[in-house]
């Protein structure tokens, strides 16, 4: 178990080690590299990473609260069982990343690419997904109340039995959307009925 507090690196490859168990309090990483690097349990809070590199790096099990990942790189990461708490995630590509079992509470997942990614029955109330990708990802019975998903590609987004009440669906192709058994407020279901061309006073 390390600790590093009020630590600031730039440009450093952290490629391949072993950094479980650790703790980052109030870090910065600036263009950083955690390729293939250990991370599993790694707890971080008030940290930010500014364009790092995590491809292919283990951080199963980790926590993050109140932590920054701006337009950071996770294909290939292993992201089993992590939880983020009230994070921002804007603009950080999740492409080919293993997800499943992630816990996203609160936060800022604007203009993330979260393509395929299964959150099914995740609890994900009052998220931003902000233009976000969500093509082809399973939201199926997940709880997305309050959620701003205005303008989210959501291409063949599973979201049968979701809970939509509340959310933003500004700017959004809602023909697009699988909504069987979805839940929907008055103003949400107005406009989807809109969208296919239905008069509604």
């Amino acid at each position: 178990m390390y600790q590093y507090k009020d630590q600031e690196y730039d440009e450093v490859q952290f490629d391949g080690r072993d950094l479980r168990y650790g703790e980052l309090i109030s870090c910065v990483f600036i263009r950083c590299t955690f390729m293939n690097a250990e991370m599993e349990e790694i707890e971080t809070s008030h940290c930010r990473f500014i364009e790092c590199d995590f491809r292919g790096a283990t951080l199963n099990g980790s926590f993050h609260t109140e932590s920054a990942f701006e337009n950071c790189k996770f294909s290939g990461a292993n992201l089993f069982v992590s939880k983020f708490t009230s994070c921002k995630m804007t603009g950080s590509d999740f492409s080919g990343a293993q997800i499943d079992g992630v816990s996203m509470l609160k936060g800022d997942w604007s203009y993330t690419n979260l393509r395929h990614a299964k959150l099914g029955k995740q609890d994900l109330r009052g998220i931003r997904f902000y233009e976000a990708d969500l093509t082809d990802t399973d939201l199926g019975k997940a709880d997305l109340r309050d959620c701003d998903m205005s303008r989210a590609t959501l291409t063949r987004t599973k979201l049968v039995g979701a809970d939509l009440r509340g959310a933003n669906l500004e700017g959004i192709d809602l023909k697009s959307m699988d909504v069987k058994g979805a839940r929907m407020d008055r103003e949400q279901a107005v406009l989807f009925m809109r969208s296919y061309g239905a008069k509604v006073d």
